[in-house]
């Protein structure tokens, strides 16, 4: 991603500042277009990870479909080029006023979380003289063996509707005039590398689809939701993640049914390679037990480490070519002590003025910056702009 020429040209911009690399973003989406070629699946791109307009248009242009958990986000979407059936809404507390917003974009599916939701949508839709098409999410009780913020499988989770609540969904699905039920939703966690978690997942949905089976309940979907980690310790080594071991996973283990079609919401394995936060050294402090390389960019910036304990590769780009032989804690600005990007990160000799790249900064990067401070947001730099 990173080479001597593109350092020089990176310098001459003011930090912090996220640099993508679209290039890297062209090939993850044709990796995943040849991975499912010729297979009935379908894409979803989580827009919750990188909203990046920019982004959306090259994801628009490869055929994939948008998976939203928010009314702003279906109405980003449609400003960008999706069309409303190309739109899947999930979410566990979707209010009036965003049901509504789904309703008139005449969206794919509502991925229904709670059976008072599935009530709430079945008024707002007759009193709208729609039918809200719409997928059931159930919990698996699967463990996504990720970190528990973003674990969203296990009954002790807030999401989706649990095994002991068919009895009730089917009998609400008798009674209910103004929705029709198109498939089941799932999603289990984020940022998994176990791939058994997934032949899990299939065993467990195929365990749940017969459930509708005995009840003659025809399904025109399955949408296994995302969750595909990426290397966040060595991106170089795999800049795009394996998507034909991924998606080989449920070529084995699940059962599709004649005419049925499998969907998919990826969203961080799509885009969070493609790009770096650049910062510059403030100042190199030296502590009692270890020194700190204090950063122009903080938690406002890249959030994740201090939220999910995450860790970036963290790289000198002054220093690209030098061995990397001191230990730092690299920190922010920002006057909390949480404000950290990584302890005793081994990096070579740095200095006030050196350039720095916190990797792997794609999804849920700048999407999740914040003015706290006051401070302003980062801007954006693309390769093609250098």
């Amino acid at each position: 991603m990173f080479t001597k020429e593109r350092v020089e040209q990176l310098k001459s911009h003011a930090t912090p500042y996220y640099f993508y690399d679209l290039d890297i973003l062209d090939a993850t989406l044709l990796a995943i277009q040849n991975a499912v070629k010729n297979k009935p699946y379908v894409v979803h791109y989580a827009i919750k990870a990188n909203a990046n307009e920019r982004i959306l248009e090259r994801i628009k242009k490869s055929g994939f479909g948008i998976d939203t958990v928010s009314g702003n986000e279906i109405k980003w979407a449609l400003k960008n080029g999706f069309k409303g059936n190309e739109i899947a809404f999930a979410g566990v507390g979707k209010s009036d006023e965003e049901i509504q917003t789904a309703l008139e974009a005449g969206i794919f599916t509502f991925n229904v979380e709670s059976i008072p939701e599935l009530q709430v949508i079945d008024e707002l839709a007759a009193k709208a003289g729609k039918k809200a098409l719409i997928a059931i999410r159930l919990n698996p009780n699967v463990n996504a063996k990720t970190h528990h913020y973003i674990t969203t499988g296990l009954e002790e989770n807030k999401f989706g509707i649990n095994y002991w609540e068919l009895n009730e969904l089917f009998e609400q699905l008798e009674k209910l005039q103004n929705i029709e039920l198109k498939g089941l939703h799932f999603h289990i966690g984020s940022q998994i590398r176990d791939l058994s978690v997934f032949k899990n997942l299939c065993n467990r949905v195929n365990e749940l689809q017969s459930e509708f089976r005995e009840r003659n309940i025809d399904l025109d979907h399955i949408n296994v939701g995302g969750g595909l980690g990426v290397n966040y310790q060595s991106p170089d080594e795999e800049l795009i993640p394996d998507f034909d071991a991924f998606f080989s996973i449920f070529d084995q283990f699940i059962d599709l049914l004649p005419n049925q079609s499998l969907h998919f919401e990826l969203g961080r394995a799509v885009v969070a390679q493609c790009a770096a936060l650049i910062s510059k050294v403030l100042f190199v402090k030296e502590g009692v037990k270890t020194n700190f390389a204090i950063l122009d960019a903080g938690m406002t910036e890249l959030i994740r480490p201090a939220l999910y304990q995450s860790s970036h590769h963290i790289q000198n780009l002054s220093k690209i070519n030098e061995e990397a032989t001191y230990k730092y804690d690299v920190v922010g600005p920002i006057c909390e002590s949480s404000d950290c990007f990584g302890k005793a990160i081994l990096l070579p000799k740095t200095e006030r003025g050196d350039l720095m790249a916190i990797r792997t900064a794609g999804a849920y990067g700048q999407v999740m910056s914040s003015q706290y401070n006051l401070r302003d947001f980062a801007k954006t730099i693309y390769h093609d702009e250098l």
